[in-house]
């Protein structure tokens, strides 16, 4: 199923209430834009049509006619403005239905489904007979539905993934506060060991100055006892040096 995207009521006769040169000029460029129309020259009749208009601001036909121009050389905004300005304009339901229709094709081309649904009923509360427009009308809601459902399951996709990424940010938190942990942790340990090395060393260092403390005192003692032994010598040779000899008689 494809939207029916002719363009309707492509030619608007031209019917203007001015002078006759002048008319006859725009009557000239609008019938000379829908020649080019005809040919496929969407740009040069486009060109046709601004000039006409140049010269009558409020034609009608131009308007219209500019608006199918734009919707051929896919200028969709554009053409919208200039349905737009015929329906301000308008006064036969005729030209507005068409106006309605040729603005929800344009709509369409957009995705702008939404806008294009209303379009198309407001054509067909005009011309409910119309059966392009009931069609279009049918293409566009099936469109705008497939439309809402996938933004809807873009919406839900875009919410699992923040989601996810909500959840992700808070491993990562809880991941980084227990490698804190660890790290602080790792860091009492290190400073732990360090500190017990450090009362091992002072330990060690005293254990160090008592036994050199010991071992000098011990010297001392041992030069007391080696003196109190020398003097005791020096006294028994004393001693042994005053007692005299015996000599012996001839009896």
């Amino acid at each position: 199923m494809t939207i029916r995207t002719i363009v309707r009521c492509g030619f608007m006769v031209t019917c203007i209430a001015v002078s006759l040169g002048r008319a006859q000029s725009v009557r000239s460029l609008v019938n000379g834009g829908n020649d080019l129309y005809k040919d496929q020259k969407y740009s040069d009749a486009e060109v046709s049509y601004r000039k006409a208009l140049e010269k009558e601001k409020s034609l009608l036909p131009g308007k219209f006619n500019l608006g199918n121009a734009l919707h051929k050389q896919g200028k969709f905004d554009e053409a919208v403005k200039e349905y737009g300005n015929v329906l301000e304009q308008a006064g036969t339901k005729d030209i507005k239905a068409e106006s309605y229709f040729n603005t929800g094709n344009s709509l369409m081309k957009q995705e702008k489904y939404q806008e294009a649904v209303q379009s198309y009923i407001e054509s067909l509360k005009i011309n409910p007979s119309d059966g392009d427009a009931k069609y279009n009308l049918s293409y566009a809601l099936r469109m705008l539905r497939q439309q809402q459902q996938q933004q809807q399951n873009k919406d839900k996709k875009n919410r699992d993934n923040k989601q996810d990424q909500q959840n992700q940010n808070k491993n990562d938190q809880q991941q980084q506060q227990e490698q804190k942990q660890q790290d602080e942790q790792k860091k009492q340990d290190e400073q732990k060991k360090q500190q017990q090395n450090q009362d091992q060393q002072q330990q060690q260092q005293r254990a160090a100055q008592q036994e050199k403390k010991m071992s000098r005192a011990d010297a001392e003692r041992i030069l007391e006892v080696l003196k109190n032994n020398e003097k005791d010598v020096q006294k028994k040779l004393r001693v042994r040096q005053a007692v005299r000899p015996r000599t012996e008689k001839d009896w």
